[in-house]
Parts: structure tokens; C-alpha cells; sequence
């Protein structure tokens, strides 16, 4: 019998409800990024926090690259997570690109979601002469990956920046360099190639309970066109637009965040925070 979904990504529960609220993070991350956004929802929710293999406080020696080739497998974690716990009517917050991890997910396993949250969406990462800006061009990403395989870590420096783009809060773009630096360096390749060479714009199709979307509106990671693109395409998707910088406003601006997901909740006849 192979490990428990449950011990392997380090699953962690917390709050005083019954219906689960998953957090899910972005790429380099673990799921201490939630730590200033998940608190907000513990009064009426069982929140839920994991870490992707290679990240975090999960199991690497579990780690089976050829599982990862695609956002399909980290899409099968987060079902095997959710059987595992026994959890239903999941109300799933999604971080970058576990925002489409989250569609695939409830696209493979329907009855176990019940809302999704997309905080700074993309479908597909990558600028195309046609016009479509996903945010970085081919070359520069194939740089970053040639980083990687030569394990230089300069390409924490590089990224992390971009990422956060909070300068008056240097001590959280220092905290993702370190993130970056401290992953699996095989899971972090295998995720920056499912991460930022995947195309699932196509993927993309109405949900039975439209989700929310949330973009900040200086975003070098999930620019306009990108957000744009997975609102059209997700019709009756809500979309809300922090006045912010960077591609973490549930780091950086954990309550205004908050309150947006909050105003989402009651408008779906779900329980309100106490915060």
C-alpha cells in the first residue's frame, strides 16, 4: 500500500467548520504562503493547506517525475487529497497556477468542489506573435529552465522579484527566493516546465457555479490579456480587481483580499467570516 495523499503532502486542517475551503499554492511555493489569508476564514470553514511534492514539509522520496509532465498530475494530488480526507463541496483557492490546477481537478472529479476561487489566473504563461501576452516570451523562460538544469540558484534570484514586486516589503520577496531555493531541485524543474510551457487555454469551459477571479492590476506574471482571456472563456466568471502590484495579494494584501473572497461567499449563500 503506497503512502497516505494525506502524510506526503503534509496536509494540514484547522478551523471550526464543516465544509472545507483548500488552499492550494503557486509555483516554488508551500503552503505557509497561506498563512496571513487562510486565519481569515477559520470561524466558519475547515480550512485546508498541502504542500505539492518536492515543496515544502512533503514527502520527496515519493516523487515520481514522470507523474508531472503536465498540470494533470498536479490536478490528480488535489483529488487524491480531497478522497483521501473524505472531503465534498470543496470551496478551492487556487494561487497562480494552481488556479488551473484547481480547474483540471474539479474538471476530473465535479462532485467534490462546490466553488472555485482563482487569485492571478493564466492559462497559458507564454506571449505569441498573434497577441496574446501571457507574460514572458519563449526564450527568456527556456533561459530561466537552463538555470535550473545547471542548478544555479541565480534563477531564484530572477524570478522571485517578478513574482512579489513589492519593493517596500522586501522581507516577502526574500521569503519566495528562499522557497525557491529550498525545493526539490528535480520537482522544481519538472513543475517550471508544467508551470510555464502548458497551454490550457482550451481547457477552459463554463462551470455549473460560476468562480471568482482575482487579478491585481500591475501583474507581470498573469498580465491583463491572460486574466482576460480566462474570464471570457469561463463565462459568468466574477472577476474583481485589486489596485495593487505583484502576482501575491494574499501575501501582500492578505485583508483586502479577504474581503473580496468574503463578498463572494455571501453572494453564493455561503457562511461569512467573522473577520
Amino acid at each position: 500500500m503506497g503512502a497516505s495523499p494525506l502524510r506526503t503532502h503534509h496536509v494540514q486542517f484547522a478551523g471550526a467548520g464543516s465544509q472545507p475551503m483548500m488552499f492550494a499554492h503557486g509555483y516554488g511555493c508551500d503552503q505557509s504562503m497561506w498563512r496571513f489569508l487562510a486565519p481569515h476564514f477559520e470561524d466558519r470553514f475547515q480550512t485546508v493547506c498541502f504542500d505539492y511534492l518536492g515543496f515544502g514539509n512533503s514527502d520527496t522520496s515519493q516523487y515520481d517525475s514522470s507523474r508531472y509532465t503536465n498540470l494533470e498530475g498536479y490536478a490528480r494530488d488535489v483529488v487524491d487529497i480531497a478522497s483521501a480526507a473524505k472531503l465534498r463541496d470543496i470551496i478551492f483557492v487556487g494561487h497562480s497556477v494552481s488556479c488551473m490546477i484547481g480547474f483540471l481537478a474539479q474538471q476530473m472529479e465535479p462532485e467534490l468542489f462546490s466553488h472555485l476561487i482563482l487569485l492571478v489566473p493564466s492559462a497559458c504563461y507564454l506571449n505569441e506573435p498573434s497577441g496574446y501576452q501571457g507574460g514572458f516570451n519563449r526564450e527568456d523562460l527556456e533561459g530561466l529552465l537552463d538555470l535550473m538544469e545547471r542548478n544555479d540558484l541565480g534563477w531564484a534570484s530572477v524570478l522571485a522579484p517578478i513574482v512579489m514586486a513589492n519593493e517596500e516589503r522586501p522581507e516577502l520577496t526574500a521569503e519566495l527566493k528562499e522557497s525557491f531555493c529550498a525545493a526539490d531541485p528535480l520537482a522544481a524543474r519538472d513543475f517550471a516546465r508544467a508551470t510555464f510551457f502548458s497551454d490550457n487555454r482550451e481547457d477552459l469551459k463554463p462551470l455549473q457555479t460560476p468562480p471568482l477571479i482575482i487579478q491585481c492590476r500591475d501583474d507581470r506574471v498573469s498580465p491583463q490579456s491572460a486574466i482576460d482571456l480566462v474570464h471570457q472563456k469561463i463565462r459568468g466568471s466574477e472577476r474583481q480587481c485589486l489596485p495593487i502590484g505583484g502576482h501575491c495579494p494574499h501575501m501582500t494584501h492578505p485583508s483586502e483580499t479577504a474581503t473580496l473572497i468574503d463578498a463572494y461567499l455571501i453572494n453564493q449563500n455561503l457562511p461569512r467570516t467573522g473577520c
